[in-house]
C-alpha cells in the first residue's frame, strides 16, 4: 500500500535566532528579555494549536533554553498525554543565559564545537532533559550532526533512534544569498531519510557494521530543482520558506506552489516502492509579531495554518500518515534495506520550464542526471569512500561539513563553460567528418522503470538466499531518455541513452543505442567522457598526486602535475583516477574491448582530469560503459 509519511516538528526556542534580532531591535542584547520569552512561548503554543486542530501529531524538540522554562515543559507533557506528541530534544536553541554563563561562547552550532565541548554539551543537555522529564529522548537533531557527534550520542544515550542530521544543499549557494555570513556548509547529503554511516553522516550505511544506529531525516524537504539551482531556504515545504522566496500572490495571499511542492513529494512513491516522505520543522522565530520575510504576522500565521490544513485534509482522506520521529524511525527500519536507493525524478514546478532532474542516492554514491543537458551526470558524490571528515574547532574543517564532489555543475561549470578550460560533467560526444556535437546540448526527457533479477551465490554456484530462506533478488533502476537527433552537415543520427543503477553495485551503466542514421553505412565516433576534480566549494583544490591510469595489455600512468599530458590505449580494460585527498577511486570501463581508453591531465587554469572511451559505431549498434566508484587503498 502506498504511504505518504509526514513528520511535523516544533521546537520551543526561548531565544529564537530570528526573533531576537527583531524584537530586540535597538536594544542591548538580553537573553532573558521577558517580552521575547513570552512571545516565543506564545508562538510555540500557536503552532501546537494549529497542528492539533488539524489532527496532526507533533514531535516537540525541546531546546536547552526551553528546559529551564516550567511552562514550556508543562506544555510538552500535556500535549504528549493528550495528543500523542513525542517529547524529543533539539541541539538547536542552545543560546540562553545558562549556556552563555557556563560555556562562555556565542557559538550555537553543535557541530562546530570541539569534540571535547560537543561531549560536554550533549551530556549537559541530555541530563537536563532527563531531570525535567524522567526519561531520555528517542529523537534529537540539529541543522547538521557530524559522525563523531552522532556516534557519541548513540553510545552514551542509546535510546536515541532518530535525528535531524543535515540540511539538503545548505552550502555555498545559501552562504552567498545570506550576504556571505551564514557559515553552515553541508552540501552533498541525502534529500530524504537515510541511515548514516559511522564514518560520515552524509554517506548512508552499506551494512550493519557501518550503521550509526540512528535513522536520519533532513532539515526540511526541499524543491530538488529550485534548491539545487539557488538558495534552498526559499524553496521548502515549510510554508514560510515559500514566503521568504516571495512565491505567493501578494494580493490574495495564496501559494499554490506550496501545495504543488507537497504533491511532488507525494509522487515520489512511484520511484521508491510505494513510499514517500515529507517533513516540516518549525521554530517560533518564523512567526514574529513584527512580521518576517517581507510578510506581516497575519500572513505568517495564515501560511502555517493553510499548510497544516492541507496535511490534515490528506490525512482525513487516508492519503497521509502523520508520525512522530521515533515512530518513523521504526517504520523506516522495517521498510528499507541498507542498499535500497532513494530515487526522485523531479520536474520544475516553479519557473514553468520543462526541466527534469533525476536524483539517485545509495550507500555508494549520490548522482544527479540533468535532462536539460542530454542526460549528463552533473553532480556526483563518491560515498563509496565513506570519507571520514571530522568537523568543528580543532579539526581541518571548522565549518565545512560538505561531502566532496567529483562532479558539480554549479561549482565547476558543467558543460557550459568559459572560452577556455572545461567544467565537470559525465557526458558523450558524437563526431563525424570533423564535426563534433556534445549530447549535453541535446535536451531530452526521462522515464523511470525498474526490474528485478536473482542474486547468485558465487561460492555455491546457485541463487543466493536470505536469512529467511527466500531467494534474494536485487533491483535495477533504469532511466530511459527520449531519443535525440544529432544533425551533421550530411548525416543525421538518432540516438537513445539509458542509465542503469544496479542496487549494491557501486556503478552506473550508460548505454547508447544508434536507432537510425540517414546513411546506414556511415560510421561516427562516440566519445564517452567524464571531466572531474574534487572539492566542496567553487575554489580549486590541490590536484597534485592524483594518479590517472589506462589499464589493459599494458598500463599507462600519469601523476597529476598540471602539465596537460594525455595517454591512450586501444582495448583498454579500464581508465581510472585515484584521488588520495578524498580516498576515492573512480573508473570507466567499456563493454567493447575494441574501444580506445584515454586519460587527460588538466592545467592550472582548468584543474580537472578527464577519463574516456572512443569507439566507431554504426547504425543499430549499442555501446555501453560503466562508471564505478571505490574506496582507494
Amino acid at each position: 500500500m502506498d504511504k505518504f509519511i509526514v513528520n511535523v516538528i516544533h521546537r520551543p526556542e526561548m531565544v529564537p535566532e530570528y526573533s531576537a534580532t527583531v524584537t530586540g531591535q535597538g536594544k542591548e542584547e538580553d537573553l532573558g528579555d521577558t517580552a521575547l520569552l513570552t512571545e516565543s512561548l506564545d508562538i510555540f503554543k500557536t503552532q501546537q494549536r494549529i497542528a492539533h486542530e488539524n489532527g496532526l501529531k507533533v514531535t516537540i524538540q525541546m531546546t536547552y533554553a526551553s528546559l529551564f522554562n516550567d511552562e514550556a515543559v508543562e506544555i510538552a507533557k500535556h500535549d504528549h498525554e493528550i495528543y500523542g506528541d513525542e517529547i524529543a530534544l533539539s541541539l538547536l536553541g542552545l543560546p540562553c543565559e545558562e549556556f552563555r554563563e557556563k560555556y562562555q561562547t556565542k557559538d550555537f552550532c553543535i557541530w562546530m564545537f570541539s569534540m571535547e565541548e560537543k561531549k560536554a554539551i550533549v551530556n549537559d543537555v541530555f541530563e537536563k532533559f532527563y531531570d525535567r522529564f524522567g526519561f531520555y529522548p528517542e529523537s534529537t537533531g540539529s541543522y547538521y550532526m557530524d559522525a563523531d557527534l552522532t556516534n557519541y550520542i548513540k553510545e552514551t544515550y542509546p535510546s536515541v533512534k532518530c535525528a535531524i542530521a543535515t540540511c539538503w544543499e545548505e552550502g555555498p549557494k545559501a552562504y552567498h544569498t545570506c550576504n556571505n555570513s551564514w557559515y553552515t556548509l553541508f552540501d552533498g547529503g541525502p534529500w530524504a531519510p537515510w541511515i548514516p554511516s559511522k564514518q560520515n553522516t552524509h554517506a548512508p550505511a552499506a551494512n550493519a557494521e557501518e550503521d550509526s544506529g540512528i535513522v536520519a531525516i533532513p532539515h526540511l524537504s526541499r524543491d530538488l530543482i529550485a534548491c539545487y539551482d539557488g538558495n534552498g531556504s526559499n524553496f521548502g515545504t515549510h510554508p514560510q520558506n515559500v514566503l521568504r522566496g516571495m512565491i505567493y500572490d501578494t494580493k490574495t495571499w495564496e501559494y499554490p506552489y506550496l501545495y504543488n511542492l507537497i504533491d511532488q513529494y507525494r509522487s515520489l512513491e512511484k520511484y521508491n516502492n510505494g513510499y514517500a516522505y515529507n517533513m516540516m520543522f518549525v521554530g517560533p522565530g518564523w512567526m514574529n509579531k513584527m512580521g518576517r520575510w517581507e510578510s506581516p504576522y497575519e500572513l505568517l500565521v495564515k501560511s502555517y495554518t493553510d499548510g497544516c490544513k492541507y496535511y490534515g485534509r490528506l490525512k482525513k482522506e487516508g492519503k497521509l500518515d502523520d508520525m512522530t520521529m521515533s515512530e518513523f524511525a521504526d517504520y523506516y527500519r522495517a521498510k528499507k534495506s541498507y542498499t535500497e536507493p532513494e530515487c526522485a525524478l523531479w520536474r520544475d514546478i516553479l519557473y514553468g520550464s520543462d526541466k527534469q532532474l533525476f536524483w539517485y542516492c545509495d550507500p555508494y554514491m549520490r548522482v544527479c542526471v540533468n535532462m536539460d543537458q542530454g542526460g549528463a551526470i552533473v553532480d556526483l558524490r563518491p560515498y563509496a569512500a565513506k570519507l571520514e571528515w571530522p568537523v568543528g574547532i580543532g579539526t581541518k574543517h571548522v565549518q565545512d561539513a560538505s561531502y566532496p564532489f567529483l562532479i558539480q555543475e554549479k561549482y565547476r561549470a558543467g558543460y557550459f563553460t568559459h572560452y577556455a578550460g572545461e567544467g565537470t560533467i559525465r557526458s558523450a560526444k558524437l563526431s563525424y567528418k570533423g564535426e563534433e556535437v556534445d549530447l549535453a546540448l541535446c535536451r531530452t526527457k526521462a522515464h523511470f522503470s525498474e526490474y528485478e533479477e536473482p542474486v547468485s551465490d558465487a561460492a555455491q554456484g546457485v541463487q543466493a538466499r536470505s536469512d529467511s530462506g527466500l531467494p534474494q533478488r536485487k533491483k535495477t533502476r533504469v532511466l530511459t531518455l527520449d531519443p535525440v537527433t544529432v544533425e551533421f552537415r550530411d548525416l543525421s543520427v538518432t540516438l537513445q541513452s539509458k542509465l542503469y543503477f544496479a542496487e549494491g553495485s557501486s556503478s552506473v551503466k550508460i548505454e547508447r543505442t544508434i536507432l537510425e542514421m540517414s546513411d546506414p553505412d556511415a560510421e561516427v565516433i562516440l566519445n564517452e567522457y567524464m571531466v572531474a576534480c574534487y572539492g566542496t566549494t567553487e575554489y580549486p583544490e590541490d590536484m597534485t598526486g592524483i594518479i590517472l591510469k589506462c589499464e589493459g595489455a599494458e598500463t599507462k600512468e600519469i601523476t597529476y602535475e598540471y602539465r596537460c599530458r594525455e595517454a591512450s590505449l586501444a582495448g583498454a580494460a579500464a581508465v581510472s583516477a585515484v584521488i588520495p585527498a578524498i580516498e576515492t577511486k573512480v573508473s570507466l570501463t567499456a563493454a567493447a574491448h575494441t574501444a580506445e581508453g584515454y586519460i587527460r591531465e588538466g592545467y592550472a587554469f582548468s584543474p580537472m582530469f578527464t577519463l574516456g572511451y572512443k569507439k566507431k559505431i554504426s547504425d543499430k549498434e549499442v555501446f555501453a560503459t560503466w562508471l564505478r566508484l571505490e574506496k582507494a587503498d
